[in-house]
């Protein structure tokens, strides 16, 4: 049966870096998975994003119906995307049956210094800078970011590198998700 893991943390938390490496980890054991961006899905969905909240509950049902039917077709899949309400990862844990929150831990400052400096193809740049100028609704800063309660796998990126987490979330979906 595949599996859904959802890359979940703030802005600059690490999840498209983690989720890259995790998945090169992951095939270097002949286990393939699709990684679903959300910053390069939005581009799809809503070209000019407003982030408001209704488009963020059609943005993420979006994703997690994406992912469900990837799992239904035997395709492993790792979500990376914020999805900083609970509800939204609670929805994709309703549809799938196979699913795990990885919750990237950083507080807020490391966050925005890692943002700014990111080079990201995907990812929309300064939004930290942007939400001081409240000119954007950034999880964490002006808009609420709810930690997972009990997340499945969990990583603190100030006390590990990327690459130590990316090892230590290949082996937690080894162990946990891929036996199935």
């Amino acid at each position: 049966m595949a599996w859904v893991v959802w890359f979940t943390g703030l802005p600059g938390c690490g999840k498209t870096t983690i989720a890259q490496s995790v998945k090169a980890k992951l095939s270097r054991k002949q286990i393939n998975v699709k990684i679903l961006q959300l910053d390069e899905i939005r581009r799809a969905i809503t070209p000019q994003p407003r982030y408001t909240e209704e488009e963020r509950d059609i943005v993420y049902a979006s994703l997690a119906y994406m992912a469900k039917l990837l799992a239904d077709e035997g395709v492993n899949v790792m979500v990376d995307a914020t999805a900083n309400r609970r509800r939204y990862r609670d929805f994709a844990r309703s549809l799938i049956p196979n699913f795990g929150e990885v919750f990237i831990r950083a507080d807020l400052e490391t966050c925005m210094a890692r943002e700014a400096e990111r080079k990201a193809e995907f990812s929309p740049k300064g939004i930290y800078k942007k939400a001081a100028g409240k000119k954007a609704a950034v999880p964490g800063v002006n808009v609420a970011y709810e930690e997972p309660l009990s997340p499945e796998i969990e990583v603190d990126t100030q006390k590990m590198t990327a690459d130590e987490s990316a090892s230590f979330i290949a082996e937690r979906i080894l162990q946990n998700f891929s036996k199935a």
